[in-house]
Order: structure tokens, then sequence, then C-alpha cells
């Protein structure tokens, strides 16, 4: 499933290749998020012209909206939404975390109250992973326990445990052999716990790890202090993915400590409220002072964003026209993905560090 093919012998930056059933993913990666089925906004030929090789789903929101066997009926996840390159569905265990208001957690697993008609919606292990098998998705999560941070170093011990003893209740009932399982690194803050949940994770042999349980209150610097001291007793062989993370420059911090897969809503989200990302930093389109500016968003961009003026964009934030959302979460999923092929090149030449520090200045001074 996976190949090193390259490390940066400057720095942890890996240039890897993931091949699956529907597909083949170079990485470093970024993958779109289509929780329910769909990138907002972004129909699939457009979403393919960005460079993305692979999506991610989810299964707590795709059980209770179409429902599992609507997608069962309908042949899978693939042919439901048309989308023919690999998807990865995560296991429903963030939710555990957002939507905590609706939820009880016990060792047999989740109970939620939906947030769409208030009706009983339980969560196992085995359950997530019956589901994920039922969408067909390549890559499937195990089912793991999200806390949020800061939090007692006792109940982040507890809910690490019983990721791990989710995680082996996820492999025992896994077995369709073309969807590989993916494990979930929890653990806080904390470097031994971190490294103890790595440890007990890879003797269960998993096709892949993830690290969980960040971006969930911490600082970014602390997010990038734990991968400091949990990404080098990673299975080095193995797939790296960071779940849920995040900013351009968050991205490039990963990579640079071993990372080699993302996934993030905000690219669009931004994107539909007037944000677009560049070399040169953030641009906020709804600012007055882009209103007869007759540049394009991006000069360096393909997209179809930047074949218009930033004063054009601005308009149609301002008439409230839906091309303005729709033009900037295709440019900021066109600029992640063409940060992810330069960090792949970068690391190539191993000069990936070269690339993040010129990144970070020329980023930082655009603000």
């Amino acid at each position: 499933m996976f190949t090193l093919l390259h490390c940066d012998n400057i720095c942890g930056a890996r240039r890897g290749r993931i091949v699956t059933l529907h597909g083949t993913i170079e990485t470093p990666a970024f993958m779109p998020v289509g929780t329910v089925g769909t990138v907002k906004g972004v129909e699939l030929s457009q979403l393919e012209s960005t460079g993305a090789e692979i999506i991610l789903g989810n299964t707590y929101h795709l059980s209770l909206r179409p429902g599992e066997d609507v997608i069962r009926e309908l042949g899978g996840l693939h042919k439901f939404t048309g989308w023919r390159k690999p998807i990865l569905t995560d296991s429903g265990g963030f939710q555990i975390f957002s939507l905590a208001r609706i939820m009880r957690i016990n060792e047999s697993g989740a109970i939620f109250r939906s947030h769409i008609d208030g009706s009983k919606f339980e969560l196992s292990p085995e359950r997530s992973i019956k589901i994920q098998e039922t969408f067909g998705s390549d890559i499937a999560m195990v089912l793991d326990h999200v806390v949020s941070l800061p939090n007692e170093r006792s109940v982040i011990e507890e809910a690490m445990l019983r990721s791990v003893r989710w995680a082996k209740r996820c492999k025992e009932v896994s077995d369709h052999s073309y969807q590989k399982l993916f494990a979930i690194v929890q653990g806080g803050l904390d470097p031994a716990l971190r490294r103890s949940c790595v440890e007990m994770l890879a003797e269960l042999d998993f096709a892949g790890y993830a690290v969980g349980g960040l971006s969930v209150g911490e600082t970014p610097e602390e997010m990038y202090e734990t991968l400091d001291f949990t990404t080098p007793f990673m299975p080095i062989e193995k797939p790296r993915y960071l779940m849920g993370v995040g900013t351009p420059i968050d991205i490039l911090n990963g990579i640079l400590r071993g990372i080699d897969l993302f996934d993030c809503v905000m690219p669009t989200r931004n994107g539909r409220n007037a944000l677009a990302f560049t070399d040169s930093g953030a641009v906020r389109l709804r600012n007055a002072k882009h209103k007869i500016n007759d540049q394009p968003l991006d000069e360096n961009c393909s997209c179809p964003a930047c074949k218009r003026s930033r004063g054009y964009l601005r308009h149609l934030f301002i008439a409230g026209e839906m091309l303005g959302p729709i033009l900037l979460a295709i440019h900021n999923l066109t600029y992640y993905q063409s940060l992810m092929s330069r960090s792949r090149a970068a690391i190539e030449q191993n000069k990936f560090k070269d690339f993040y520090k010129e990144y970070i200045e020329k980023f930082k001074a655009g603000h």
C-alpha cells in the first residue's frame, strides 16, 4: 500500500506513495473534506482540477443522512458520490469531541442524540468498521476517544487507553482486504502517553497511523512540540496522518516532522467567508482596499478565481452571489494542492527545510 520513496537528509520530511484500489496518492498529500459526500460548493470536475487525489468522508454524518442502507443500495460511496479516486472515511471519533453535548460514552462505544432529529444513534468500534466497509472507502479509521485540551492527565490517559482497546476491537472485525485500517494515536500533550500509545498500537500492526487529539484547544506551538516527541516513535514504513490540520503553516510544520497526510475544512470554510490563501499571506476580499483592484488574486495560480480581478471577486461577496464562495473554495483547494506539490519537489531535492523557511518568511511578511 505505502512506499517510502525518499527522506530529506536535512530534516524529517518524507516523500512517499500510497496505492489503493481506486488510485494512487502522492505524499505528502492534502485531503479535501467531503463530510457528507461532497466538498461544499465544489463540483467533482472542479475538485479534480485542483489536483486532489483523495477526499475524506465521515461515518457519523453519512450514517445519519442519507444512511448506510441508501449508500449500500446505490453502490457504495464512490458510485453514490461519483468520485472515482480514493476516499478515506473518518470513524466518527471526532464527533465524540465536537458533539459532546449530545453524546454519552462508555466502554461499549458512544451513544448520540442525532443533531438532525434527536433520534438515538449508537456507534461502537465494531459498528463504525462495518459502516465504513459498507461505504467501501479505501482507508478506514478506527473509532477513538477524543477529549478537549487542556485537560486533566487522568482524563487524557483514560481516553488514550480506551482508544487502544477500541483500535484492537476494530482490527478484529475488519475483514475487507482492499480497505486499509489506520489506527489513531492519542495522549494529549504528554510525551509518555503519546509514546506508550504508539508502542501499543504498533504491536497491532495497522496499515497506517494517525496523530489524533490535536487542534482541539492547544496552541500551534504545543501541537508542533507534540509531533516532535510522537513521530519519532511511529513506524517508519507506514503512512502517518495528522488529523484535522490545518493552516498552510501548520501543514508545513507537520511535513517537517515527518507527516504524510493531512485534512482540514479550512480551505473551503475560509473560502466561503471571503478569505483566500496565497504565498504572501491571507487575502481578505471583503476589505474595501480591494474594491477597485484590477490585479488577480494570485498571479502564479491558474484556477478560475485567479482569472478574475480582486475587485470582481470582492463584488461577488458584497452582492451575495454564490459564485464568490465557489470560486474562493476552488482557489484555496488549488493552493493547498500546489503547496503539497512544491513540498514533494523540495523533499526530493533535500531542500524542504529551505523551502519551509522561505515560505514562512514570505507568508508572515504579507500580514
